[in-house]
């Protein structure tokens, strides 16, 4: 991968989990639903994911922290798609939220996979991409 295709990588998924990680935290009853019960307050699952998007995005967002960055989201990518298989299994036609409508809910759970993947390739790649 070449130095520049790995900054716009990184750039991107940068982008998609500051984004994600603010949805999280502006609208946290969005994504209450798709926590167990088990696991106690959905609140601070909501919250805390939210902050760990904020935290690799930035951490993607700077070459010193690149590698490491991209480590972190293929990581959180993975554990947070039990969450995403949850939302499509309860997705229903006419939900008020496009999120829960059965086309997006389900459609989204293929993309996971070349997230992760983009993830990986920014971590194995951010040393030459910084030089």
């Amino acid at each position: 991968m070449t130095p520049r295709r790995t900054l716009l990588l990184a750039g991107a998924l940068a982008g998609l989990l500051a984004t994600s990680g603010t949805i999280h935290l502006v609208r946290p009853r969005v994504f209450e639903p798709l926590i167990p019960r088990p696991l106690g307050s959905a609140r601070a699952w909501v919250v805390g994911s939210g902050v760990a998007e904020l935290a690799c995005a930035a951490a993607l967002a700077v070459p010193r922290t690149r590698a490491a960055g991209g480590v972190a989201s293929a990581a959180l990518l993975v554990g947070v798609f039990p969450g995403n298989v949850k939302m499509a299994l309860d997705s229903h036609p006419g939900a008020r939220s496009p999120a829960r409508q059965p086309v997006v809910a389900w459609g989204r759970l293929p993309l996971q996979v070349p997230l992760v993947a983009g993830a990986v390739a920014v971590a194995r790649n951010a040393g030459r991409a910084a030089r």
